[in-house]
């Protein structure tokens, strides 16, 4: 069902994106790219942005909650940073005002009614309950963003290993690294995780997981060089569609294989050992 964006959410949105972005270009190309209606707005950044979200109410060929996750996706989806406060006071306002408005914000894009399906969980509820169809949703989401954003489908990619890291940190009572970006957290993962019992086995699978080491580090990369979190400025890098889908589908691979252990264990002792793994 169709369904407009609040006057608040507009209000809020408008004044947070605009003051984040302060170009009117920038501005121009983030809504044209998400799809909202119309010729350029004018008036100010602020103006321009609250008029654009406006319009998607008023037209009926599009469907202004998809128009605003696209929106906000970039700003929303980004690790706020101590040196950028103001980051996160925008991301707290904007979720504010969904709520209050019973909607909210998803990874990816999605703005959703609070509450209203399995897509208002986070990604933590999906990776510590062992839900396996919702994190293969999230990461059909990813996929079907390729042909029109690589660049937010390696973000994606990316957003679930760090999840699955840090959930899985917190669910086994690991000591948290002091960097909580996508490497730190994996390499804490990594030192938990048993290897094979079988000797005969053990060293194949150890070359398997250094492979694995190195898709975290390959999509982190990724997401540092050309993902949507940390903008993209005005001539960011190209990756070609196959580069992307690779990374993506690479991710997912890595996601299931530690949930499977994770989720397929009687308690954590018994099926996971703190092994040389750690030093691949």
């Amino acid at each position: 069902m169709r369904s407009n964006i609040p006057n608040s959410v507009i209000g809020a949105v408008a004044s947070v994106i605009a003051a984040y972005y302060y170009s009117h270009s920038t501005l121009n190309s983030l809504f044209m790219e998400s799809g909202a209606p119309g010729d350029v707005p004018p008036g100010n950044c602020e103006a321009k942005c609250a008029a654009w979200l406006r319009r998607c109410n008023e037209d009926r060929s599009v469907d202004p909650l998809v128009i605003l996750g696209h929106v906000i996706q970039k700003f929303m989806d980004q690790e706020p940073s101590d040196w950028q406060p103001a980051i996160e006071q925008g991301q707290r306002r904007i979720r504010e005002s969904l709520s209050k408005n019973q909607l909210a914000y998803q990874v990816n894009g999605f703005v959703t009614l609070a509450g209203a399906s399995l897509a208002a969980k986070t990604l933590a509820d999906y990776l510590s309950s062992g839900d396996f169809a919702s994190i293969e949703a999230e990461f059909d989401r990813a996929i079907k963003q390729l042909d029109r954003d690589p660049h937010a489908a390696i973000t994606a990619a990316s957003s679930i290993i760090e999840a699955l890291c840090k959930t899985y940190i917190e669910t086994f009572d690991l000591v948290t690294p002091a960097s909580q970006s996508i490497g730190p957290v994996w390499r804490v993962v990594q030192v938990h995780l048993g290897l094979n019992p079988d000797s005969t086995l053990r060293d194949d699978q150890k070359r398997v997981l250094q492979g694995l080491a190195s898709i975290v580090d390959g999509v982190g990369a990724y997401r540092t060089h050309i993902g949507s979190a940390h903008g993209r400025g005005l001539n960011p890098p190209q990756i070609a569609i196959p580069e992307a889908r690779l990374a993506v589908n690479a991710a997912h691979s890595l996601v299931l294989f530690v949930m499977e252990l994770w989720h397929t264990a009687q308690t954590p002792t018994n099926s996971f050992q703190r092994t040389a793994f750690g030093r691949c």
